[in-house]
């Protein structure tokens, strides 16, 4: 995985550069010494949210760590798109969005396999969008749930507590775009 390693190389970097020492980020991330060491050393990877902490400890974006700042791609290429996978999420991604600085939008495909829960309910700033491409979706927004199926779309304030799941035993694809950017 060429990408954790060098989401690793950066987290390093900029802590040494920064000046702090492993118990300085864990102190200001509420992540232990040692899952930090393991991140560093490229044998553990990361979940979104604990990367959303390095981020906000080092006061950078959380696109840091994937692109350069100077970067200007606007167009994304099929044979750019890579799937990956995010620690504790049995969803698959690819994301589509172009890369440069100031944009406030994240594209992605996000692949649920059958009978999952993409993560945990939860909230955070920002708008989520989704389109069904292939499959059922069922979105839980607070207390309601709605079924999301192939050529529906949802449009919903992220700032409400919220989950997917994938109800049938086939993979659900879904088409989604989110601010603020993630990655």
């Amino acid at each position: 995985m060429e990408i954790l390693s060098e989401i690793a190389d950066k987290i390093k970097e900029l802590r040494k550069e920064k000046g702090y020492t492993l118990k300085d980020l864990a102190d200001k991330t509420e992540l232990s010494v040692s899952f930090l060491s393991q991140v560093e050393n490229g044998s553990s990877s990361l979940a979104i949210t604990s990367l959303k902490k390095l981020a906000d400890a080092f006061s950078v974006p959380m696109t840091y760590f994937f692109y350069s700042m100077d970067t200007h791609n606007y167009h994304v290429k099929i044979d750019e798109q890579k799937s990956f996978k995010m620690e504790g999420l049995p969803s698959e991604f690819v994301r589509l969005s172009g890369d440069f600085s100031g944009r406030s939008l994240e594209s992605m495909i996000v692949t649920i396999p059958g009978g999952q829960k993409h993560g945990h309910k939860y909230n955070h700033p920002g708008e989520e969008f989704a389109y069904v491409l292939e499959g059922v979706l069922i979105v839980e927004i607070e207390d309601k749930e709605y079924l999301v199926q192939a050529g529906d779309s949802i449009h919903y304030p992220s700032t409400m507590p919220h989950q997917w799941r994938n109800p049938l035993g086939s993979p659900v694809k879904i088409l989604s775009v989110i601010t603020p950017a993630v990655f």
